[in-house]
């Protein structure tokens, strides 16, 4: 017995959408606290700057208006 339903009608596609966008918001919310967490405990902007790259988080992308 097979599957013949089409798969673009089905409401998955919506779903996952919505998992991916949640995803998305949430991610940029953790590196926001974490860019300004690291920010708070760094002793210079250089090692804010090293501190930042070592976490693999980009000040300038996290802070930025979405």
């Amino acid at each position: 017995m097979g599957w013949t339903g089409n798969p673009s009608t089905t409401d998955d596609n919506g779903h996952f959408a919505a998992a991916q966008e949640s995803l998305a918001v949430s991610n940029d919310v953790q590196n926001r606290k974490a860019v300004r967490v690291v920010a708070g405990r760094c002793i210079d902007a250089a090692d804010c700057a090293e501190m930042l790259a070592m976490l693999g988080l980009d000040a300038e992308q996290a802070l930025s208006v979405r």
